[in-house]
C-alpha cells in the first residue's frame, strides 16, 4: 500500500492553508497514494494559542470537514486530516485537538481527540496546550482494506502523545500494524528526540509508523522541525523529507512486517 506523509509550513490563514493542504493531497494521489496523512495544526498555526477557538467547528459540520470529506471522495484516497480544532459541548473556549480519518467515499469513519497534552518551558520557548485544548480518552484505530485486499488496522496518535509508549502498545495488543503520528514538534525538541521516538515505536511495536509534520518557520514565528518520514518494522527509515512543504511517498509491505514479526516474536513474549 502507498502512502503519503504531507509535510506543511502552515500560516495563521484557514482558507491559505487548508488551499495548499487540497493541493498536497491531489499531489498524493497523483502519485499513488491510497492514504494520505497531514499533519497536526494543517488548517492554522496562529498567532496565538487562543486563535483556534476562531475557527473551532462542531463534529460533522464546518469548511474544515468538508475540505477534507470532499478530497477523499474526489481523489479517491483514505485522508486523514492531521488535526483540527473540534468545539467541546458548552465550552466555547476550550476545543479538542482532533484527528479525523475520510474514507475514499468521504465518510468520516474515525475520530481520535488528543491525549497527551504538550507543555514545555526552556526559559526561551514555552508552550502549554491545556490552557486551551481539552485531553481526550479514547485511543482509536481504523480498518482499511488496500486496493490489493490487503487489511490493514491503523492506529492514531498524535504529536506529544509519541513520548507515551503505552498508548502505542494500547494499539498494538489492538491489531494495529500500522501507527500514524501527525504533528507539529517544536524544532528545538524535534532536533533532539524526534527520529530516536518514532523509531522506537516502530521497533518496540513491530509496526509501520508514518508521521507527517509542520516543517519549517511560521508567520507566527514558530520553527517545527519537519522530518516528516515512514519507518519500517525494523526502525528503518525509508521515506523522508527534512524541511518544507512537501510529499514523502512509501510502500507498506504487509509481508515484510509479518515476517518480522515471526522471525521476532517480541509481542508475544510480553509478560504483562
Amino acid at each position: 500500500m502507498k502512502v503519503a506523509a504531507i509535510q506543511m509550513v502552515s500560516g495563521t490563514e484557514r482558507d491559505a492553508n487548508l488551499a495548499q493542504a487540497r493541493q498536497a493531497l491531489t499531489q498524493a494521489a497523483e502519485q499513488g497514494a491510497e492514504l494520505a496523512v497531514l499533519p497536526e495544526y494543517f488548517c492554522l498555526l496562529g498567532q496565538r494559542d487562543t486563535d483556534k477557538l476562531a475557527i473551532q467547528e462542531p463534529y460533522g459540520h464546518g469548511p474544515i470537514q468538508s475540505m477534507l470529506a470532499q478530497a477523499a471522495r474526489e481523489l479517491g484516497l483514505w485522508v486523514v486530516g492531521g488535526t483540527l480544532p473540534l468545539s467541546v459541548s458548552g465550552q466555547p473556549e476550550r476545543v479538542r485537538n482532533s484527528c479525523l480519518v475520510f474514507n475514499p467515499a468521504g465518510d468520516c469513519v474515525a475520530r481520535y481527540d488528543k491525549m497527551h497534552l504538550f507543555g514545555f518551558d526552556n526559559g526561551q520557548e514555552r508552550y502549554d496546550e491545556s490552557r486551551v485544548l481539552q485531553a481526550g480518552d479514547t485511543p482509536t484505530w481504523f480498518d482499511l482494506t488496500a486496493r490489493d485486499g490487503q487489511a490493514w488496522r491503523v492506529g492514531l496518535s498524535v504529536c506529544y502523545d509519541l513520548r507515551f509508549p503505552e498508548l502505542y502498545r494500547h494499539l498494538s495488543q489492538a491489531g494495529a500494524q500500522l501507527l500514524l503520528v501527525p504533528s507539529a514538534f517544536t524544532h528545538t525538541t524535534g532536533q533532539a528526540h524526534w527520529e530516536v521516538l518514532l523509531r522506537a515505536r516502530a521497533v518496540e511495536n513491530l509496526c509501520w509508523v508514518v508521521a507527517s509534520a509542520q516543517g519549517g518557520v511560521h508567520a507566527n514565528g514558530r520553527r517545527t522541525w519537519g522530518h516528516s518520514l515512514c519507518v519500517n518494522p525494523w526502525g528503518e527509515v525509508v521515506a523522508q523529507q527534512a524541511t518544507d512543504a512537501g510529499v514523502v511517498m512509501a510502500e507498506l509491505d504487509m509481508a515484510a512486517l509479518e515476517r518480522w514479526r515471526s522471525q521476532l516474536p517480541a509481542l508475544g513474549h510480553r509478560l504483562w
